[in-house]
């Protein structure tokens, strides 16, 4: 009971229940909707603001070998667990290697919004975090993509995969600016925070509110639209390979001694499918791909899982250890 009572009040936040809300209102065909103008500068503003406050966080607490072990973590558990989930697809689906390495991509790596969304969740409960893990979810985009290319490669896809040019890779728009945002608060410190504190903290979570009614209502859709999609084998997948990646964060973050917010940072990265980077990268790379399948997944089913269920889950499973 009291686990059920510690989930449900983590769940009970004003951020989740918009995003409920907007997968509602998809479910049941609503017209609503966010201009896109509007939703491409929320999602700006988001990055500036959390990479801002991470950079400003760490020039608080200076560099320390904290920092780069948590990112050596990431870089691993980015790297290992598109082969996990490889193995896992070719056992509880009937993708082929090629489309089974492109999803296998998604899952090593991150989604931001995800990432956001947490590190709100943790402002909401007074939780602290360090702000390093800022840079950690920045690391944590490529290496997967590499993992999926070389899996490719390694289990017969025709022709191999193609490169995906360096600066597509690095050059990404939102690793660009959450990496900058971070730098820029860490270079400008307290000053630089008392500068635009009334731009980047007061109402972020209201914007927040409002970016993820539109993400909950593009999931919605999107699962809507591709349902035809996804067999029962792929939608277990969907479900169970966030809990896997949340889990295998859980043990590495606890061996390198991550207090609770960072390690449920980093279980959500680990747990979270890109839907943006990747699904680029492997357009370019494995062009022979069925995106409706990979993004479906990420976007239609492992979004909405982690932002409703995996996200108090994890947090609580986070203050266990």
């Amino acid at each position: 009971m009291q686990i059920l009572d510690s989930l449900i009040g983590n769940l009970m936040v004003p951020t989740i229940l918009f995003f409920a809300l907007g997968l509602l209102a998809a479910f049941v065909r609503s017209d609503l909707s966010i201009p896109e103008g509007a939703a491409k500068f929320m999602s700006l503003y988001l990055l500036l603001a959390i990479g801002f406050k991470g950079g400003n966080s760490l020039a608080k607490n200076g560099l320390d070998a904290e920092l780069f072990t948590a990112i050596a973590a990431g870089l691993v558990l980015s790297f290992a667990i598109p082969f996990i989930a490889y193995g896992l697809l070719r056992g509880m689906t009937r993708l082929d290697p090629l489309n089974a390495a492109a999803v296998a991509g998604h899952y090593g790596s991150i989604s931001i919004v995800t990432f956001v969304a947490a590190s709100s969740l943790l402002d909401l409960t007074g939780i602290a975090s360090d702000g390093y893990m800022v840079a950690v979810a920045a690391t944590m985009e490529v290496p997967a993509i590499l993992s999926a290319l070389w899996i490719a490669q390694r289990f017969g896809y025709e022709g191999g995969a193609r490169r995906v040019p360096a600066r597509e890779l690095f050059a990404n728009g939102s690793i660009v600016l959450l990496t900058g945002a971070f730098v820029i608060g860490a270079l400008t410190q307290d000053k630089g925070m008392q500068m635009i504190a009334p731009f980047v903290v007061t109402p972020f979570t209201g914007i927040l509110c409002l970016f993820l009614l539109d993400m909950g209502l593009s999931a919605g859709r999107s699962l809507l639209r591709n349902r035809h999609l996804l067999c029962a084998g792929l939608f277990a997948f969907g479900l169970v390979m966030p809990v896997i990646g949340a889990l295998l964060a859980m043990g590495l973050g606890s061996a390198i001694g991550l207090q609770t917010g960072s390690l449920f940072l980093l279980m959500v990265l680990s747990a979270s499918a890109s839907y943006i980077a990747v699904p680029a990268a492997m357009k370019v790379a494995l062009p022979r791909a069925e995106a409706g399948i990979y993004l479906t997944l990420s976007l239609g089913v492992t979004f909405p899982f982690n932002i409703t269920v995996g996200l108090p889950l994890y947090l609580w499973l986070a203050g266990l250890v």
